[in-house]
């Protein structure tokens, strides 16, 4: 069996009374995309938030191709190969679609924030930043102001600058969030491009996406796996149909929103 390209194990994280990851644990192996889903209060953004280093778990561990990444900084992580697209865009929109990829490229390359503005001019930032924006499908949007772009073309960028980042990993928090029928359609073959290439930890309400594209999919209620399984196994579940139609659990579970 090849070693995990993710594992998490026993991952605890509390505020205050709200039990927001309940010993949790999954693994992804090596070319695996891995979804994570389950209803609103789940988990889900803080168990990512914790995998990309942005929150510190209370207890448990936390590998990435067989290092412990516990307690690393996110900056560490990332140049590890473990890249994050968010949920709320953090897209520079004063600057050029190009050049809001040149910066993810500069900054993988290691070289100082205080030049940018002679760097972006550099071949050797734009031209790998180009190919990124190609990939995702916005070669002809590469000058215009990120601004101008649509909400699902904001999508794109937002993965054309995890890329551009060289990753060995995606972890892709909600990439359908505020999409309509045709741009979904297009991040469907997007991913499906990219996971022939990359391992995806995938958190994804679009229940349509996660089984086009999950190899697996984790179910997680009040921060607890519930299941982790094929997707035609998990379709069969009945605690996943309850989770989802929304059926009475124990009231004295706390719920955090993710």
């Amino acid at each position: 069996m090849p070693e995990p390209m993710l594992e998490v194990v026993a991952l605890s994280k509390r505020f205050g009374g709200i039990v927001a990851s309940d010993h949790l644990s999954l693994t992804v192996p090596p070319g695996e995309l891995h979804a994570v889903i389950g209803p609103n209060g789940a988990g889900k953004t803080t168990l990512v938030s914790q995998l990309a280093g942005q929150v510190q778990p209370d207890s448990g561990s936390i590998r990435f191709a067989g290092r412990d990444i516990t307690w690393l900084p996110t900056h560490r992580r990332s140049a590890l190969g473990l890249a994050q697209s968010f949920q709320i865009t953090t897209l520079l929109l004063d600057f050029t679609v190009l050049d809001n990829v040149a910066l993810a490229v500069q900054a993988r390359a290691g070289h100082s924030f205080r030049f940018w503005r002679n760097a972006l001019r550099d071949p050797a930032l734009r031209e790998p930043a180009r190919e990124q924006l190609a990939r995702v499908g916005l070669a002809d949007r590469a000058d215009e102001l990120t601004s101008r772009l649509s909400h699902g073309e904001h999508r794109q960028l937002e993965i054309a600058v995890a890329l551009a980042s060289r990753p060995r990993m995606l972890l892709l928090d909600e990439p359908m969030a505020g999409l309509g029928p045709e741009e979904s359609s297009r991040m469907v073959k997007l991913l499906r491009e990219l996971k022939r290439e990359f391992t995806i930890l995938l958190i994804e309400h679009d229940m349509d996406a996660v089984f086009a594209l999950a190899d697996r999919i984790t179910v997680l209620v009040y921060g607890r796996v519930i299941d982790c399984d094929i997707p035609t196994r998990i379709r069969a579940n009945a605690e996943v149909q309850q989770a989802y139609l929304g059926a009475p659990r124990a009231a004295s579970k706390a719920v955090v929103h993710a």
